[in-house]
């Protein structure tokens, strides 16, 4: 990563949601704890802005957690594709974020029992693309209804597939965009 850009986000003024990360992942073995740190560094500086952060290498994150200072700004996921992945969601929960999420996308299989306590948001969607694997309505159905059982905010984001646009955002005739509760970005 080139230097200058680590502390863009402070010159930007107008309040924003910022996606670290979004082509590679933060919390990779190769990255140096220093970087990691000096990364969560900016983003408490950057107080105004959301930063939402999505790793698939949970248990580096629980590892390094201890030593990261938190902000209410720093939201944090993890990727849970299928049944194989949920342990990343104990390995989330161990972590002092104040925003825990899953990022359920692409989902790949069934999830019929997520514990989903301390978790404030979950995000669903399917594979696009070219050779984009199904997603079935019902896994869906079956992770929106548990988000509902559990007061969990739940956003699904798209049916996927080759032709994405096409099948839309509705699930049972609406779009499903909840977000968790607000977190005043002004007072942090």
């Amino acid at each position: 990563m080139h230097e200058h850009v680590l502390e863009k986000p402070l010159e930007w003024k107008t309040p924003q949601v910022i996606f670290v990360n979004s082509m590679s992942d933060l919390f990779h073995k190769d990255t140096p704890l220093a970087f990691i740190q000096r990364v969560f560094g900016v983003m408490k500086r950057a107080h105004w802005h959301q930063f939402q952060v999505l790793t698939k290498r949970s248990e580096r994150l629980a590892e390094l957690s201890p030593q990261l200072e938190w902000a209410e700004n720093i939201w944090m996921g993890v990727s849970v594709e299928n049944e194989d992945y949920v342990y990343r969601i104990d390995d989330l929960r161990s972590t002092g974020a104040k925003i825990k999420f899953l990022s359920v996308e692409p989902l790949l299989g069934p999830l019929p029992k997520l514990n989903l306590r301390g978790i404030n948001w979950v995000i669903v969607g399917g594979e696009s693309g070219p050779g984009a694997r199904p997603l079935d309505r019902e896994w869906v159905i079956s992770v929106r209804d548990q988000c509902l059982k559990a007061r969990v905010p739940f956003f699904f984001k798209q049916w996927g597939g080759a032709q994405k646009k096409k099948a839309g955002r509705l699930l049972d005739g609406r779009t499903w965009d909840e977000m968790p509760a607000s977190v005043n970005l002004a007072k942090a």
